[in-house]
């Protein structure tokens, strides 16, 4: 009796059952190592501390008028916009170190789709990137963070610094795979963060930066999305004179959609090539 062949999935619906597969594979990689999830919210949870208690008193005089008692406030929903660009670190150095284990060969050695594993290792980390998140929120309110809006606000700027973070995710997982060694991939992911994550208006406002720097500062994806991200927690009055809310929430998307447009494919590539 001739064997009738199995019908080929069709693309999208391969593409979403492989990165679930390695959505998972990599999910529980993380959840029977029990110090990872705790150990990541350390850092963003000392910027907390640290920007709050040290410099919080010396920063508060160039802040936007009303802001000056509330520092708090207006600190936290920048920082969260500074994690999602730093949460990038740990995305390059797992896909830098499934390279150097051999996972990606053997991926690769299997019928599964191309964008599956990238696509796996941002969905993976987009789960971390939400615990801590969600501990940031929770050590905020605990020294006196107070959200200005509705629950329904709070939920979007969540909803929409997740998103920023899934972009940078594959930029980052590009990073990995060009890299390889998970050494030299924490160096190189640093070298992109740093200037912008502290070139940006999460601790000061970008009107008392030198005015070479402020055209950089104001415009480059950090400072909006902590635009958007205070716009959505505190109300428009946070935001300095000729933004909005609706308009830092639109570069927000129009950079998160960039970054995916540019760095999906190269990821793809990349791990083509790996």
């Amino acid at each position: 009796m001739t064997a009738i062949a199995a019908p080929a999935r069709p693309g999208l619906t391969r593409l979403i059952t492989d990165t679930a597969v390695i959505t998972r594979r990599n999910l529980r990689h993380t959840l029977r190592i029990p110090g990872v999830l705790p150990l990541s919210a350390v850092m963003p949870v000392i910027f907390i501390l640290m920007f709050t208690y040290v410099f919080g008193g010396a920063v508060t005089a160039s802040l936007p008028p009303g802001a000056e008692d509330a520092y708090v406030n207006w600190l936290i929903p920048g920082l969260i916009a500074q994690f999602a660009l730093f949460s990038g670190a740990n995305t390059a150095a797992g896909m830098a170190d499934d390279l150097q284990k051999g996972s990606v060969d053997r991926f690769r050695s299997l019928p599964m789709a191309r964008l599956a594993v990238p696509a796996g290792r941002t969905v993976a980390d987009l789960t971390r990137a939400l615990f801590t998140v969600l501990v940031m929120l929770g050590v905020g309110a605990l020294i006196g963070f107070r959200w200005q809006t509705d629950l329904l606000h709070v939920l979007a700027a969540i909803g929409l610094v997740l998103a920023f973070a899934f972009s940078v995710a594959w930029m980052m997982v590009t990073v990995g795979l060009l890299i390889r060694s998970a050494e030299a991939v924490q160096a190189a992911v640093y070298m992109l963060v740093f200037p912008l994550g502290f070139t940006s208006a999460v601790f000061v406002p970008v009107e008392t930066m030198p005015g070479w720097l402020q055209t950089f500062a104001a415009h480059q994806p950090v400072t909006v999305v902590a635009g958007a991200m205070r716009g959505l927690m505190l109300g428009p009055d946070a935001l300095p004179a000729g933004h909005t809310v609706t308009g830092d929430i639109l570069w927000t998307l129009a950079w998160s959609a960039a970054l995916v447009a540019v760095f999906a494919p190269l990821a793809t590539r990349a791990y083509e090539r790996a």
